[in-house]
């Protein structure tokens, strides 16, 4: 059992930046892989952004060259740096445990980008 706890989101201006963490409970951290959701008003659950258990990295193109996960398997935290927001970046980001055929979800956070 994982469980997941998401913290960071906001209000913020276009171009600014916000960072989420996400820190997870479970022996099993080190050994899955993380990944950053997010899912708009009216829109599908979309990947922004996953890191293996190994540190490979992947993001989604539109968040490319703004947007960095990272994790700390000291810390069983993973967290997403998102630089340069844009109002189409306003979401519920949601933190996603994957290991085997097993997915664990955080309760999500708000992100909201407006002046």
């Amino acid at each position: 059992q994982v469980q997941l706890v998401e913290s960071g989101g906001g209000l913020v201006q276009p171009g600014g930046s916000l960072r989420l963490s996400c820190a997870a409970s479970g022996s099993m951290f080190s050994v899955g892989a993380m990944g950053w959701y997010r899912q708009a008003p009216g829109k599908e659950r979309e990947l922004v952004a996953s890191i293996t258990s190994g540190g490979s990295t992947n993001y989604a193109d539109s968040v490319k060259g703004r947007f960095t996960i990272s994790r700390d398997n000291a810390k069983n935290t993973v967290s997403l740096q998102m630089n340069s927001l844009k109002p189409e970046d306003t979401a519920v980001y949601y933190c996603n445990y994957h290991f085997r055929s097993w997915d664990y979800w955080g309760q999500g956070t708000q992100v909201t980008v407006s002046s």
